[in-house]
């Protein structure tokens, strides 16, 4: 399905980042595999991408302007440009708004949404006609949350960039979309006890909670000429949690 084409998807040493990454790697993608401080479950994505595909591993913070600059500079000098950019790079701190000091709130948005901004505004201009963005939101952009209001916040201003970007580049043919997930079986819900899981999979209309590679599969949908025709728009991957 993207055979022959390269991706950029940070935040992918590990859950969601690298099921999207081995994903693409599938169907015959060129991977570049940004990761922070994770090297070596970085190491371990890129294993498995190479059981499939190629790329390559790319540390940096891409909530850094300058760090994300040579992030795409690095990609583009090996992969001779970008067709995909997943921006799913993201942190998440468990605490209420009235207890959260200023630290966290900044540096939740600076990862999750001002990240996007560093990442885009390098990429697009190595993005040629039928480019792809996509941008890794959340439920909680639509629910709020009362333990994760920077989070929310930061993934709702994630689809505002996201509907602008779409706006502003359909002329190029580069589709900007989003997946919004609902509770995955990744490293932010590990401090959930079995009963909890239990609980919240109950919750969920198709009696599961969802695992990485569901929201990857949604990616792949996005990337491919499949959704040649579908722009500014936000798929809910929760298995019918949250309803729009």
């Amino acid at each position: 399905m993207l055979d022959g084409k390269n991706a950029l998807v940070t935040g992918a040493s590990r859950g969601i980042g690298r099921a999207i990454a081995v994903k693409f790697a599938q169907h015959g993608t060129f991977v570049g595999v940004n990761y922070f401080k994770s090297h070596e479950k970085a190491k371990e994505t890129m294993e498995d991408v190479r059981r499939y595909s190629d790329g390559i591993l790319l540390q940096g913070d891409v909530g850094k302007l300058d760090e994300a600059k040579r992030i795409v500079e690095k990609f583009v000098d090996v992969a001779g440009g970008i067709d995909i950019l997943v921006n799913n790079a993201g942190i998440y701190h468990r605490t209420s708004f009235l207890e959260m000091d200023e630290e966290i709130w900044n540096k939740t948005m600076e990862t999750n949404l001002k990240s996007c901004y560093n990442m885009c505004i390098h990429a697009i201009p190595h993005m040629k006609e039928g480019g792809r963005i996509i941008f890794i939101s959340s439920q909680l952009a639509f629910k709020g949350s009362p333990h994760g209001a920077a989070y929310a916040a930061s993934k709702a201003g994630m689809l505002g960039l996201m509907k602008s970007l779409a706006l502003e580049l359909g002329e190029r043919k580069i589709t900007v979309n989003a997946v919004a997930p609902g509770t995955i079986e990744t490293d932010i819900i590990s401090n959930y006890t079995e009963e909890m899981k239990r609980r919240r999979a109950e919750e969920v209309p198709l009696k599961r909670l969802g695992e990485p590679e569901d929201v990857a599969n949604a990616c792949l949908f996005l990337a491919s000429r499949m959704a040649d025709y579908i722009t500014g728009e936000t798929i809910v991957v929760s298995g019918g949690l949250y309803m729009k």
